[in-house]
């Protein structure tokens, strides 16, 4: 299943060729799911975002004489996923954006080599152990995610939290990285309690806020910490736990890459212009789909006569390759794991309310690596 789209015809120019990967049959983006507007779940396809950071930068394409394709590819599964990847780099593909499930991407970023930018996927298995060369993440990982509001917490005093995640491989996994934070930051876990969501009667207490937040909680706390990768539990809990306290995590105060209410740094100009071309507010995923592009397109006008996927592979390994993704400051890769280095907004659903890396929280080198695994403690090397 394939979309190709091209734009600036010229018989003169040089060719890129850019391809996009996706899942097909997106569970995530059911419209009765997309309603509901979870925080920090997507909703709409990677290729729309991609479009619009080509369209934005047709001057600059036009200028160098360079013609872009868009080769749009939706997988069903793992193994389609990397057959279709293949396909892309054979037929001259020089960069690929993936909006892919994790456990997919290992295998397909293993059978190529060009430049693949995951603009889909958190999961901190594919910054560690599963990290690649030429493996790129524009999404914020979910240690990144931890760290913003871990600071977050510890500004505003909020040292002892309340942990509740749910039961999935994937909720393990993120506690794994929100306890991590916590450690980092000193900040202290009073209790960690599991929910259940169930039909049975006999499990309904699994799921109850005031039972799971009361005196199962064993004394006092500042704030509720919900890990809930599904999101339908997490959207009820604000204002029915036990105590007056805050929530955070995947309701509440949450930390994204993106909100469409942030007003600094010509991000209301990004939103509307997002929101034209796709009928509706720009998300994290969007934003990384957005600067994948942008971060592609960038470094293959560094050679724009005869760009190819190893010297663009080049230029966005450099130290000094960065860009603009309309949060204040330049960002750009991280040597060890391929993350880009981002603040990280922190909002309500409503507005945005802060930013992190928060103020006072220092880093011998760049305060952006206070979010995520430092190099010294990365089990990736990348760069190396």
């Amino acid at each position: 299943m394939g979309v190709t789209l091209a734009f600036a015809f010229n018989a003169a120019a040089a060719t890129l060729t850019l391809g996009v990967m996706q899942r097909a049959d997106d569970e995530r983006l059911a419209p009765q799911r997309v309603a509901l507007a979870y925080p920090g779940h997507p909703a709409g396809p990677a290729a729309e975002a991609v479009d619009m950071a080509v369209k934005e930068s047709q001057f600059e394409l036009d200028a160098a004489k360079l013609r872009v394709v868009i080769e749009v590819r939706a997988a069903r599964n793992a193994d389609e996923a990397k057959t279709l990847l293949l396909q892309l780099a054979k037929a001259g593909a020089a960069g690929v954006v993936l909006d892919l499930p994790a456990a997919w991407i290992p295998a397909a970023a293993q059978s190529v080599t060009v430049p693949l930018l995951n603009a889909g996927e958190s999961a901190e298995t594919l910054r560690q152990e599963g990290c690649r060369a030429h493996l790129f993440h524009t999404l914020p990982g979910e240690r990144m995610v931890a760290d913003a509001l871990a600071q977050a917490m510890l500004a505003r005093r909020w040292t002892r939290v309340l942990l509740l995640h749910g039961g999935s491989a994937g909720d393990a996994a993120r506690l794994e990285q929100v306890q991590a934070a916590l450690k980092r930051y000193r900040l202290t876990p009073v209790a960690v309690k599991a929910f259940k969501l169930s039909a049975d009667p006999r499990e309904r207490d699994l799921a109850n806020p005031l039972l799971l937040t009361g005196t199962a909680a064993r004394g006092d706390y500042d704030a509720v910490w919900v890990v809930d990768g599904d999101g339908e539990f997490a959207r009820t809990l604000p204002y029915r736990i036990a105590l007056p306290r805050p929530v955070v995590g995947d309701a509440g105060l949450s930390a994204q890459a993106w909100a469409p209410r942030f007003d600094r740094y010509g991000a209301p100009q990004l939103e509307r212009r997002f929101a034209r071309g796709a009928h509706r507010p720009m998300t994290g995923f969007d934003w990384a789909a957005y600067v994948a592009a942008k971060a592609l397109l960038q470094a293959a006008l560094e050679q724009a006569a005869a760009p190819n996927a190893a010297q663009m592979l080049k230029a966005l390994s450099r130290p000094d390759f960065t860009l603009d993704g309309f949060k204040g400051v330049r960002l750009g890769f991280r040597a060890w794991d391929r993350q880009l280095r981002q603040p990280m907004l922190l909002t309500d659903g409503l507005a945005v309310i802060g930013s992190a890396p928060v103020e006072g929280v220092m880093h011998p080198k760049n305060v952006l690596d206070t979010l995520g695994a430092d190099a010294g403690e990365s089990a990736c090397k990348a760069g190396s």
